[in-house]
């Protein structure tokens, strides 16, 4: 659904920004999210219900010249949080054997590891993390939070590990996380 001046509502809730730049406001935010200064934030193509930042795209190559592979960066503490539940429990390895088991998924994470390094090569080429993108793709299943933050910044259908990752955080018995459900707010 369109939302007007480059926005539109992602069928995962929140919203998903596809243009534009990121605001002074959304770095505030942001720093205080993470806790510490950032570095090469580009843009914010994702938010929850309220309108806070959930994801951030960095450049791939940092203001210091260091190169950067992951482009998306989750952002919001309680989705972090979510996430890395589900690492601690193992979840990973479940994900891991998924992808191994199903040619499917297998071709759907392959495809998502592509689709990722096309939309950092759109921003720049940078040599040293030609072929690299994040969360292990596209043969391991490595960082929830990466592939999390891939699947909420391009919307569900590209990136079934993180889609599988954010249906998982939903159904956490304790501290459950989706975009429409999002109960952080900057202190």
């Amino acid at each position: 659904m369109e939302l007007g001046r480059g926005r539109r509502r992602d069928p995962a809730g929140g919203v998903a920004v596809t243009a534009g730049t990121v605001t002074d406001a959304d770095l505030d935010i942001v720093k205080r999210q993470l806790r510490r200064p950032l570095r090469g934030v580009r843009r914010v193509p994702h938010r929850c219900r309220d309108g806070h930042p959930t994801v951030v795209e960095t450049e791939p190559r940092l203001p210091d010249g260091t190169p950067f592979p992951t482009l998306f960066y989750l952002t919001c503490p309680r989705a972090v949080a979510a996430a890395s539940t589900l690492e601690s429990n193992g979840v990973m390895v479940e994900l891991a054997e998924w992808v191994c088991s199903s040619p499917d998924v297998a071709a759907g994470y392959r495809a998502a590891h592509d689709d990722y390094l096309a939309r950092r090569e759109r921003i720049a080429q940078v040599p040293e993390i030609a072929g690299v993108s994040a969360g292990g793709m596209p043969n391991r299943v490595k960082c929830l939070h990466a592939l999390v933050a891939h699947s909420l910044a391009v919307g569900r259908g590209i990136n079934p590990v993180g889609d599988e990752t954010l249906n998982r955080m939903a159904d956490l018995e304790e501290k459950p996380w989706t975009p429409t459900t999002c109960t952080w707010t900057p202190t």
